[in-house]
């Protein structure tokens, strides 16, 4: 039978906004994106558009070797497989899709963002958190229902999904190991959970 994945991946950036989030919700992890292949050679998120501008923000393709991950090489990532059936991978890539034929129309939840700051619901039709995005995907494909407001969700929230860890460390060095991981020899288990995260 064949096996259908989709790949969520977290880190901490040094941005001033990620900083803020750690500061006040004591994260380890402030950024997410999603990905369809386990190369991660099609990852999506919503962050700033220019690398050293961070005013505007919007529906992204992003590149493990580019932009914020190339110019602060040393942070923390956790990327996690997650299994899935045929039926939500294909609901996943169509929202994908129309994502991709329709990022002009999708702009950063800048208010969502102070809201969820101070844990109040925020969150309208064609503006995005990072996680919120993520966290959309992945509810919508019928993956997974956290039960609560979308903007709320944090990407350290995302260590609710079961799956399997392909990779925790440094983003350094797994640039460096050009991303060849094996994953039969990682066991297939679920996230060891810090309380309060649920």
């Amino acid at each position: 039978m064949e096996k259908y994945s989709l790949y969520v991946v977290l880190t901490r950036t040094n941005t001033v906004i990620s900083k803020v989030v750690q500061l006040v919700k004591k994260d380890e992890y402030t950024h997410a994106a999603i990905s369809l292949d386990e190369e991660l050679n099609y990852m999506y998120s919503f962050g700033r558009k220019y690398s050293y501008y961070p005013f505007i923000g919007r529906f992204k393709q992003e590149d493990i070797n580019k932009g914020l991950y190339k110019i602060h090489r040393n942070l923390p990532i956790i990327i996690m497989e997650v299994e899935v059936s045929k039926q939500q991978y294909e609901n996943a890539k169509q929202l994908l899709d129309h994502f991709i034929s329709n990022s002009n129309q999708y702009k950063y939840n800048y208010w969502g963002l102070l809201h969820s700051l101070m844990n109040k619901s925020a969150f309208y039709d064609n503006r995005f958190l990072c996680s919120e995005f993520v966290y959309y995907i992945l509810k919508e494909s019928g993956i997974i229902d956290l039960k609560i407001p979308r903007n709320l969700v944090r990407p350290q929230s995302l260590l609710n999904l079961e799956g399997r860890i392909i990779y925790q460390g440094s983003i350094k060095n797994l640039q460096d190991q050009n991303r060849h991981w094996n994953l039969k020899e990682i066991a297939f288990r679920k996230l060891n959970l810090r309380p309060g995260l649920r």
